[in-house]
């Protein structure tokens, strides 16, 4: 029997929690015009727990569910579906949660333990005629792009003809050249393992790369960074530990004296040929873009925390006293010089989350760049103070923003060119905005450089859209 959730976990209500309906509407009301160059599909992936999960509950844990936006001559249709993974089959067939978060053995029913299922709630993407909802710890899980039914051979799992080696990143880089897709996958030799995959899949769905990177310690690396000849991997102190988990104690937790690692490993060679890095300790949930400068440096924009947010320390105790907040910085390797230098430098005194540019310049020196601006979320109190979007022009140093109400909420915003051919930056932002007063969300669709006038459409829901991570938009007709 379905259990209540429980009420002391902000996790688990208001914005962040799940809603247990999965809709289909066809004509959402439209305030303002939908541009009528737009056609495509918005996917956004986020957790939502169907049932409420045994022990301690973490916000990256729960079930993953996909909410799909298509617009198309103006219109725009959405429909939400849980995301359909051995996980979620066999505690709906049995009508209670079964698991505890990360699938901590302690708390998981080891029929659940036996699935290593995933539950692939961080990102969607489209690649090679798949669309691929993903998570950190286990292989793809293929959808189709109408029904967000699984797909394919292995019951949804997208194995690349068993030839994928370990876990898969939530967040792939796609070389807009060649349509290569890059990616990794920590504790690759067994949970809370040191080792890290490193793989490439080409723009037909084959495998090309598969190598082993051994780590320094056993960490958490939630993105990383690739270049036209780099692939770089930051492994920062937020470490994991089997022990931990097994004894009640965080099974991922800050330890700072263990220090930032970086690894750069060519393009073009093995992971033999990797340099090495050393930084202070720092965390990076996501970088906005990253390419080399024409005498060969290596820069990457990250929105950096001084301290892992989210997580404790290895005992449970707070990380910090203050809530930890990211700014935009540059950083800037020169592999040449002498003692592997970095340079750092800030390039906003805001706080944000969620960058994103437009990708057809990823890997390549760039102007535009957008965030949600505000701190990150509160774990005690769930509040985000995500207060608004921001568009940087890095060439000018220039930003511009738009807020909405007090209590509403924006979700990560996604670039849409106006054409193939268009100018960088020129074309729309698309971001789902939750309305804190109405208990609802719009998607709101803005000129992407001119954020301060506001949404040129919304299209509103009667539903709420519950906060999220990550998504991407999808070309064409359904």
């Amino acid at each position: 029997m379905a259990k209540p959730f429980p009420t002391d976990n902000p996790f688990l209500h208001g914005y962040y929690g799940p809603v247990n309906t999965e809709a289909d509407a066809g004509h959402l009301h439209i305030t303002g015009e939908m541009p009528k160059e737009l056609c495509g599909t918005l996917y956004r992936n986020g957790p939502n727990p169907q049932f409420a999960p045994r022990g301690p509950y973490h916000w990256f844990g729960g079930d993953g569910m996909i909410h799909a936006f298509h617009i198309e001559n103006g219109n725009v249709s959405y429909k939400n579906r849980w995301v359909r993974t051995p996980k979620w089959e066999i505690e709906n067939k049995e009508g209670e949660g079964l698991s505890g978060t990360f699938g901590n053995p302690r708390y998981t029913d080891p029929r659940v333990m036996a699935l290593n299922s995933t539950i692939a709630n961080t990102n969607i993407v489209w690649h090679a005629g798949r669309l691929l909802a993903l998570e950190e710890a286990h292989a793809p899980y293929s959808l189709d792009p109408a029904s967000l039914m699984p797909v394919g051979p292995d019951g949804g799992y997208e194995t690349y003809g068993n030839k994928l080696n370990g876990p898969f990143t939530a967040h792939p880089k796609f070389d807009p050249e060649t349509g290569e897709m890059i990616f990794f996958g920590y504790s690759a030799t067994g949970r809370f393992t040191k080792e890290v995959s490193i793989q490439t899949v080409d723009r037909h769905g084959k495998v090309t790369r598969a190598e082993i990177l051994e780590g320094p310690f056993p960490s958490m690396i939630h993105d990383f960074a690739v270049t036209k000849n780099w692939i770089v991997l930051p492994i920062f102190p937020l470490t994991s530990s089997m022990e931990r988990a097994m004894g009640g104690l965080p099974p991922f937790a800050w330890e700072p004296d263990k220090g930032t690692h970086i690894a750069f490993i060519p393009r073009k060679g093995t992971v033999a040929d990797a340099k090495w890095v050393t930084a202070p300790a720092s965390y990076v949930f996501h970088p906005m873009n990253h390419f080399e400068t024409a005498d060969g440096k290596i820069v990457v924009d990250v929105m950096k925390y001084d301290v892992a947010p989210l997580f404790p320390l290895p005992d449970g105790s707070p990380s910090s006293k203050e809530l930890p907040m990211a700014k935009l910085f540059r950083w800037t390797f020169d592999l040449a010089g002498k003692g592997n230098t970095m340079k750092e430098e800030q390039l906003d005194d805001r706080s944000g989350e969620f960058p994103r540019f437009d990708e057809r310049f990823c890997m390549g020196d760039y102007r535009h760049g957008w965030i949600v601006a505000g701190d990150i979320t509160d774990p005690k109190t769930g509040d985000p103070r995500q207060d608004g979007l921001v568009h940087y022009d890095l060439k000018s140093g220039k930003s511009t923003g738009w807020s909405a109400g007090p209590n509403d909420r924006f979700g990560e915003p996604i670039f849409v060119a106006r054409s193939d051919g268009a100018a960088e930056g020129d074309g729309w932002l698309l971001s789902v905005l939750f309305r804190g007063e109405e208990k609802r969300s719009d998607l709101a669709v803005f000129e992407a450089t001119d954020l301060a006038k506001g949404p040129v459409a919304l299209a509103h829901l009667s539903s709420r859209v519950p906060a999220g991570f990550h998504g991407n938009w999808r070309p064409g007709p359904l």
